[in-house]
């Protein structure tokens, strides 16, 4: 499968313009703490569903501030494809249910070798592998989104507010 998130780059990239002009930066001067800022999104987004903590029986946190954990991840995807100048928008993915604590170590795996060869290639295989996180995570497509739609209010605001 494959999504279409032309639009999301777009909405994406007008974030972006607002950030490097009231902060003073650029795509090149924040590459590499928006590489580490996707590295920590991913590792809150692990934290939300508790999925590697076999010691306890708390169960994961609200589905809402899991997608919203999630949806932090996608910024700093788009973002970086924007910077890296990634040509398609269509971003596939897999339904399949893999072991989400394998599926993350893979992740990381993935987001490492993109920060090792920062192109197109390695980009997709990351962002790929981050999009197919949505099914074994109990999530559809539509609810990643409509979450990023809903955070990306938020950092407008939080623009707006000297955040």
């Amino acid at each position: 499968m494959e999504v279409d998130l032309s639009s999301l780059y777009a909405l994406q990239k007008n974030l972006d313009t607002e950030i490097c002009e009231r902060h003073n930066v650029t795509y090149a001067s924040t590459r590499t703490r928006r590489l580490l800022a996707l590295l920590v999104e991913i590792g809150e987004l692990i934290n939300s569903t508790r999925c590697f903590k076999y010691w306890s029986n708390k169960g994961s946190e609200s589905k809402e501030r899991v997608l919203d954990e999630y949806s932090d991840g996608v910024h700093f995807f788009l973002s970086l494809g924007i910077d890296i100048g990634v040509k398609s928008y269509h971003i596939p993915y897999s339904k399949d249910k893999d072991d989400v604590n394998q599926h993350f170590l893979h992740l990381y795996d993935l987001v490492l070798s993109f920060l090792k060869k920062q192109n197109e290639r390695t980009y997709m295989k990351a962002f790929s592998c981050f999009l197919s996180l949505i099914h074994p995570l109990g999530f559809e497509m539509d609810e990643l989104i409509e979450a990023y739609l809903k955070k990306m209010q938020v950092n407008h605001q939080r623009q707006n507010s000297n955040y």
